[in-house]
């Protein structure tokens, strides 16, 4: 056999016998790794005490709809499907949703637990009962708006990171082991509510800083007003009242048990 030829075939074996690696090394599975770059921040986990943490602080019920913004591994997803919620993982990165889907297949909650590859800011979250998030305080800002424009009452926690002025209604932390990402905030959307109502004889007039309530009613200021999605509470001229928030009209009793109630003008 020409030298040439002897010289080829030993070329084609060697390609041969080195394919079974290439295959394999392509069928590989993916594995994120810690710090690893994503479209608007980099890949590090929740604890998963603090996803638990997370679920608590929100008091989720298997009646909620949960969406993950950035749901990386899907792990936050897979427990709150355990726990017997409908959840969804939205991220950007198709290897980490494949990773999320085989994950809940392996947990046994696949029917339960669903992700899709998006981008949080073209993705429509507001069917959720719940929105969970581990993202940097800049994205908080920028995703701000559309959460305050939830239906009140929706329930929203993120690791970490806060919405600067919008402070939190509760906050909680995983004791013990934990020494990073060990922090859970929880915000509840507020009823759009300031403006100016009659109250019975007297003009109630609401200014509204998130769930925080400031104003007058009548000649009184109020004092201790509040939201807490659509529940309402606020203080005047020594009267308490609490009720429900319901567009333009709300309605309640006093702290003496007297019914109440106001239409927005």
């Amino acid at each position: 056999m020409p030298v040439s030829r002897i010289a080829r075939v030993a070329v084609a074996v060697t390609a041969l016998c080195a394919l079974p690696s290439l295959v394999l090394a392509q069928a590989k599975p993916f594995e994120p790794t810690v710090g690893q770059a994503g479209k608007d921040v980099v890949w590090v986990p929740t604890p998963q005490a603090l996803v638990e943490k997370m679920l608590d602080l929100a008091k989720v019920t298997p009646q909620d709809f949960l969406m993950d913004l950035g749901s990386g591994d899907g792990r936050t997803v897979i427990t709150a499907a355990k726990r017997g919620l409908r959840a969804q993982g939205v991220e950007y990165n198709p290897d980490m949703v494949d990773l999320s889907k085989r994950n809940a297949t392996a947990a046994g909650v696949a029917d339960k637990a669903t992700f899709v590859k998006a981008d949080l800011f073209e993705t429509d979250f507001s069917k959720a009962q719940v929105i969970t998030m581990f993202l940097l305080p800049s994205i908080n800002l920028r995703l701000r708006p559309t959460i305050l424009n939830m239906k009140p009452g929706t329930r929203i926690v993120s690791n970490s990171f806060t919405m600067e002025a919008w402070q939190a209604d509760a906050t909680t932390t995983v004791e013990g082991d934990c020494t990073t990402w060990c922090t859970a905030y929880l915000w509840i959307v507020p009823a759009k509510a300031e403006g100016t109502w009659q109250l019975g004889s007297n003009q109630l007039t609401l200014t509204q800083q998130f769930q925080v309530l400031s104003g007058t009613l009548g000649s009184n200021p109020l004092t201790n007003g509040r939201l807490t999605g659509d529940s309402i509470t606020f203080s005047a001229g020594g009267t308490t009242y609490t009720g429900t928030v319901n567009g333009n009209s709300m309605k309640g009793t006093t702290g003496t048990g007297t019914a109440w109630s106001a239409t927005k003008k």
